[in-house]
Parts: structure tokens; C-alpha cells; sequence
């Protein structure tokens, strides 16, 4: 979604394959769009729109998939899919021992790739860790490039919790505030630190994990070193958050 009708405008976020969303206009190649899994509003091509002819049955659970044209590994992609995007799955093939989940179209995706609808995942900052090496993308919200407010909202999305895009949004909106005390001992598994435009998850009480423009990947890192090199360019923690 950028923020102006031209392809070098710059991008807020991004929508997945089968997300759901208003159109407002579309005027030569460009249409503006509401995302309604966050109410995000930009500018889309309108050539990646298109109509729902069938309810999705099933989401990709696994960062990154890949859909072909039929039952074989070996064809040509169709394209490319990250976690969260949503599938219609009318069928199922095996071809050389790999199995395929059929859709309408006939295109084809593992089938050990996907994971029913309603049934969220239980542990969001595990999903979290799975995007461990993704690259860092601004404005990112997929397995193919993720900023850090995008993996946060992804990882939730996947356990079945629906929370807004942005960081400031983030540190207003997600779970309760939290006090982590002296020397930050309160800190768990699962809390968020708050920077000025960018936000971290605890994984355990000393290491976090988050999509950085230090690494430019997802990555972990020891909090206190964290906090110790943010700080020095952007300052100390603004807040935390627990879900």
C-alpha cells in the first residue's frame, strides 16, 4: 500500500493474497484501498485486485510458500505466498510422494504449508521466531521482506489476535502497560519494548527478537545490549507492553 497513485511513492504497508479490502477509486491503474484486517488506507495497482469466487478455507502457516500451476513441484511458480495469505482449498494430489492442496484454479501449494482457518496458532512469538532471517524491508508485512511492526502484527494475526499496523499504534493499543522494575526484572516472554518508531519482542527475560535496520533482518538480540546501542541514537526504552 504506498502513499501516493505512482510506483515510486513510498510504502506504508503491505496487504497478502486473500486479505479482504475496500476500494474507494480506481483511477488510471491505481486504486485507493482500505485494508480491513487494520483499516490501512493507500494506493494498490489494481492489477493485483480481484473478486472472491470462493470462501478461504485455509492460510499459510509457514513464512514463505509457493504456488504452482498444478500438482508438481517441478512447474513453473505461479507465485509466491507469505504467511497469513488466505487459500480455498477444493482438493488434494500427490505427486512423487510430495502432497498438494488444490485450489479452484487449479493451482497447487504444499499442503504441509497450510493450516486450517480457526484454527489459530497458540504461541504468537514463536511464530514470531520463524521469521528469524527474513530480510528487513520497510513498510514489510510479509515472509519476503517485514519491518518490526509488521512481524508483530503478523505473528499475533496468526494466533488469532488482530492488532493495528504501527508501533505508536502498538504502544497505545496492545495488552497493558507494564512496569518491568529495577534493572528490567520483570521482563518475560512475550512483552513488548518500545522505542520511538519501533517496537521488539521479549523472548525470554534477557533476549529479544525483532525486525532492525542494524541487521537488516529479523534477528535476536541480548535486550541489554539492545537497549544500551538504541540508546545511543535514539534513547531509551518509551514503553512496554504486555498482551
Amino acid at each position: 500500500i504506498r502513499k501516493a497513485p505512482r510506483p515510486d511513492a513510498g510504502v506504508n504497508t503491505q496487504v497478502l493474497f486473500g486479505d479482504d479490502v475496500l476500494v474507494f477509486e480506481d483511477v488510471e491503474g491505481w486504486a485507493w484501498i482500505q485494508s480491513e484486517r487494520d483499516g490501512y488506507v493507500g494506493y494498490v495497482a489494481d492489477t493485483v485486485l480481484g473478486g472472491r469466487d470462493h470462501t478461504p478455507t485455509h492460510v499459510v502457516s509457514v513464512p514463505r510458500t509457493f504456488l504452482y500451476p498444478g500438482p508438481d513441484l517441478r512447474l513453473p511458480l505461479s507465485r509466491q505466498l507469505s504467511m497469513g495469505s488466505a487459500v480455498t482449498v477444493a482438493g488434494a494430489a500427490e505427486t512423487r510422494g510430495t502432497h498438494y492442496a488444490l485450489l479452484p484454479s487449479g493451482e497447487a501449494v504444499i499442503s504441509g504449508h497450510l493450516r486450517p482457518l480457526g484454527e489459530p496458532a497458540t504461541d504468537w512469538v514463536a511464530v514470531a521466531e520463524t521469521f528469524l532471517g527474513t530480510p528487513y524491508l520497510w513498510g514489510g508485512a510479509s515472509g519476503f521482506g517485514i519491518d518490526c511492526s509488521g512481524l508483530v502484527q503478523l505473528a499475533m494475526h496468526m494466533a488469532g489476535r488482530q492488532v493495528l499496523r504501527d508501533s505508536d499504534m502498538q504502544a497505545a493499543t496492545i495488552g497493558e502497560p507494564l512496569d518491568p522494575g529495577p534493572e528490567f526484572a520483570g521482563l518475560r516472554r512475550g512483552d513488548l519494548v518500545f522505542w520511538k518508531g519501533h517496537v521488539a519482542v521479549m523472548t525470554d527475560p534477557e533476549t529479544m527478537i525483532h525486525a532492525n535496520g542494524h541487521t537488516m533482518l529479523v534477528s535476536r538480540e541480548g535486550f541489554r545490549q539492545a537497549v544500551a546501542r538504541i540508546g545511543y541514537l535514539y534513547g531509551s526504552p518509551t514503553g512496554f507492553r504486555r498482551p
